[in-house]
């Protein structure tokens, strides 16, 4: 029942920034698509936090340094969002390191930047980040 209730939240983001590239299309900078889909998301009542500071641990010990992912949504799911004609592996290794970092295990790669919305759904093992905490 859980993991239906996971996918449940991670279809309505993605129906969410679906109907920004719908209406916006390719080609705008990453700060226009984060803006308009803020506003989508408030427009369908789902949480979620912009741009939140996660903290990085070394030893049980905070480091100066923190991550801030695009999107923070349900308190569970790290969404990133790009404008890039293509995706490298570079995009993908970034939320997975949001991963690693938060302890949470279910993140969204979204990219603007082509014709169509790409997606990714990334899932860390749930055994590493209860490892990580």
């Amino acid at each position: 029942m859980q993991k239906e209730l996971k996918d449940e939240r991670t279809y309505q983001i993605i129906g969410a920034a679906m109907e920004v590239h719908k209406h916006l299309g390719a080609g705008f900078l990453e700060a226009v698509y984060q803006e308009a889909l803020e506003r989508e998301l408030t427009a369908r009542s789902i949480p979620f936090q912009a741009q939140p500071e996660l903290r990085i641990f070394y030893k049980g010990e905070a480091l100066r340094k923190t991550y801030e992912p695009d999107f923070l949504c349900f308190e569970k799911i790290i969404v990133e969002i790009k404008a890039l004609s293509d995706l490298t592996g570079v995009e993908e290794a970034q939320v997975i390191n949001y991963l690693k970092a938060s302890g949470l295990t279910l993140g969204l790669l979204m990219n603007f930047g082509s014709k169509s919305l790409e997606y990714k759904r990334l899932v860390l093992s749930a055994d590493y980040a209860d490892s990580r905490r």
